[in-house]
Parts: C-alpha cells; structure tokens; sequence
C-alpha cells in the first residue's frame, strides 16, 4: 500500500479529537500553503538565469507553467498533514508523514542531509536518535523555516506563544540544533503575525511591529542576532545591499535565511507579488527563500492577494 494512504488509514482509526474550529484553522493554514507553494515553484524557475531576467523585467512575463514544487512544499504539505489528523503537531506522526513524503517523491530536490535522515527514519530509526546526531549536534539547515507557514496559520489565532511551541516541536523532529529551532520558530511566528494584523497590513507600524514580535519569542543565538539587525535596516535600502548585509541563504542555514526574508516579509506586508519578486531579487537560496517569504506575506493578503495566473502556473497542490 501506498505510504501516505496507509497513514491515513491508520489515523482514521485512531482519530484524536480536534479542535472544534478545526475546519477555519486549515483553511488559514491553506492560505498560507498556497502562499508557500507558489513562492517555492515560481523561486525554482528563477534558478534559470533567463527566467530570473524576465521576471526583474515584469512579474508577469513568467515561464510557462505548471511550475514544480520542491521539498519546501512537500515538507509544508507533511506537517498540514498532520495537522488536519492531530490539531497540533505530534513528532512521530510528522516524522513518518516527512519520510513517507519523502519516499513517495524523492526527486522533489531534498539536501542530502535531509536524504540521509529522512532514509534512516523509513528504515526504522528513532528521529530523536538520527535528528540529533546530523551534522554532528543536529541541523541548523533553513528546511525548518521553509515548511513552516502552514503551522503559522492553523495557530495564528492562538497567541505567539502557542505558535512558538509548536513550531519548535515541528522542527525537532528533523533540526536538533537550537539555531533550526529558531529559524522555524521565527518564521511561524511572523506568519502569525500577518494573520492577526492582516486589516491594517499596510500600517508601517505594523510592519516594523513585525520584528518586535518575533524577537519576543526567538531564542537567543545567530538566528536571533540576525534578525535584531534586519530590524536595524531601513526599509528603504535596495535589496541587493539588504541580501549582503544580512544573507540570502546562500549557505543554506536558517541564520543567513531567515532575516532576510523576515525583513523582505516585513517590508512588503501588503503585496505579494512585490515581496516574492524582491525575495528573488536577493538571490541565493531563491526558492526556500521565496518559500519563506511567500507564506507568511500570505497570511496578510489572503489567497485573493496572490496573483491568480501565478496559482494556476503552479504544479497542482493536493491536500
């Protein structure tokens, strides 16, 4: 039997009870995967020098779609997942549904560290014993962050802290290391935050109020540092010089990802269109980093603020 469907059998068999506004909870956490998603297909295009080029020039003059998705959403789409089964985040659940993802479509550009992990817990490894000895003290990878949006808005409404503690139980299970716990924690949060400030979006209040947020409930490290600095800059500063300052994923870890993309995120709260093309913009690690950015800035403008041929230019989503 299919790895997936066996999951799902066995959950209908075990069903927990949920939470009695269940169906409004996924329907944000969609948003926010439609947000994702779109950002993560359109940002891999973008690896194409020409596409990239074309994009700059006009948003509207993209590669023919459908765009494929990568291992951002179909990690994204493992931990709504288990949330449509739980209502919160159960570890072992999501690190069966991770490899099982994994498993049924292991072409979707998963890092090798993902590989070798997501290998051992199909094969029977604990993830508590192969999480923590990755990379020798577990991985600060940006992964955490990437998939996280979707968990942002199912909680959104819940208080920041709820949302930190399930997004930090959410990235245990493949990040050890305190800097990926941070990065996934910081970036559910600023999704939460674009939900419950989605009416005054465009107050630039609230978009510095973002940064307040996150560094409340962000764990002391790099991660953090990195974010106090995005905070630091002036929304008015170009992109590229931004990218250089703080990292733009380049190095594949949450400390030189995600305070970029929480500045970008920050800085164009109101338009999506805006904050994924900027996001690209900044190069490096494009498609997690559109991933990022593109879910949160969801959560603010609501599926409607995303533009509608880039969603039908997506591979189709199925949840």
């Amino acid at each position: 039997m299919n790895p997936l469907r066996l999951l799902r059998v066995v959950w209908a068999m075990t069903a927990p009870t949920l939470p009695p506004d269940h169906a409004a909870r996924l329907a944000r956490a969609r948003i926010a995967l439609d947000g994702l998603s779109v950002g993560d297909a359109l940002g891999e295009t973008c690896f194409s020098p020409g596409n990239f080029h074309n994009l700059m020039d006009d948003p509207r003059a993209t590669v023919k779609g459908p765009w494929p998705w990568t291992d951002d959403t179909a990690m994204a789409l493992a931990i709504y997942e288990v949330l449509y089964r739980h209502g919160h985040i159960d570890q072992d659940d999501l690190a069966r549904t991770f490899a099982a993802r994994f498993r049924a479509e292991p072409f979707r550009g998963y890092g090798a560290g993902a590989v070798r992990l997501l290998g051992q817990i199909e094969a029977g490894a604990d993830w508590r014993a192969a999480a923590d000895i990755l990379f020798n003290g577990g991985s600060f990878g940006n992964g955490s962050a990437m998939r996280i949006a979707p968990l942002a808005g199912y909680f959104a409404e819940d208080g920041y802290e709820t949302v930190a503690e399930q997004a930090a139980l959410s990235a245990a299970v493949t990040h050890a290391h305190p800097e990926g716990i941070a990065g996934g924690v910081a970036a559910a949060v600023a999704g939460a935050y674009a939900w419950v400030h989605r009416d005054r979006r465009s107050d630039p209040a609230v978009k510095r109020g973002l940064f307040d947020a996150v560094l409340a409930h962000t764990p002391a490290g790099d991660v953090r540092k990195g974010i106090e600095h995005a905070a630091s800059i002036t929304p008015d500063l170009s992109i590229e010089p931004t990218a250089r300052l703080l990292g733009n994923g380049s190095r594949i870890i949450c400390q030189d990802t995600v305070p970029f993309c929480l500045w970008v995120a920050a800085r164009h709260l109101d338009d999506y269109e805006k904050a994924v093309v900027n996001t690209v913009r900044g190069g490096g690690d494009i498609d997690t980093n559109a991933a990022i950015v593109g879910g949160i800035v969801a959560l603010a403008v609501g599926r409607e603020g995303v533009p509608a041929d880039w969603l039908a230019d997506r591979e189709e989503v199925r949840v």
